[in-house]
């Protein structure tokens, strides 16, 4: 006689394979071999017809699957994007002001300084680019809710907010995502 698994600890197994695949690895520099650089996203932007391209440097760990997914939505929707697999990913988290609370697995900084932390539609950090608020750092959606961009699984979505962060630390509601359908034009 086969047992049911309840729903959440099993959504917790298949979600396990990502968490560890996003996370830093105990590597050091001296005995990382030098990360083999992402695919060419650049000519991916001409297939968002009407769109400026606009250049974002993602900065990820050379193995995490759904980092690579995202980096795909966003150049199908007009973005150019330059990955970097850097040695310390939570420094550089750190040092551009992401508080521990809202990181997430991936950073695109733009070419202004903004930065747009975790899995947040294209739309959003287009909007946001396009007329940026007064005292804005970027956006962040913290972990990594299932349905993202990036972060589907099957037709599984789970509600999300997109924070706006502040230079002063402090975040409040930039957008609330509750169906699939929101996070694409």
């Amino acid at each position: 006689m086969m047992k049911k698994i309840p729903f959440k600890p099993a959504l917790m197994l298949v979600l396990l394979p990502f968490l560890f695949a996003c996370s830093d690895s105990t590597e050091t520099p001296a005995t990382r071999a030098e990360a083999p650089k992402d695919k060419d996203t650049e000519s991916a932007a001409a297939q968002a017809p009407g769109l400026t391209a606009i250049p974002l440097d993602v900065y990820k760990s050379p193995t995490c699957g759904c980092c690579g997914l995202w980096v795909d939505h966003a150049a199908e929707r007009g973005f150019t994007l330059n990955t970097h697999h850097p040695a310390d990913l939570n420094k550089l988290k750190a040092d551009r002001g992401i508080a521990p609370e809202v990181q997430s697995c991936h950073t695109a900084v733009s070419a202004e300084g903004y930065v747009f932390e975790g899995h947040i539609p294209a739309r959003y950090i287009r909007d946001f680019l396009a007329k940026p608020p007064a005292g804005a750092r970027g956006l962040a959606v913290p972990a990594m809710p299932v349905g993202s961009p990036g972060m589907e699984v099957d037709d599984r979505f789970m509600p999300y907010e997109v924070l706006l962060l502040k230079d002063d630390g402090s975040t409040e509601v930039y957008v609330r995502v509750t169906t699939p359908a929101q996070q694409y034009r």
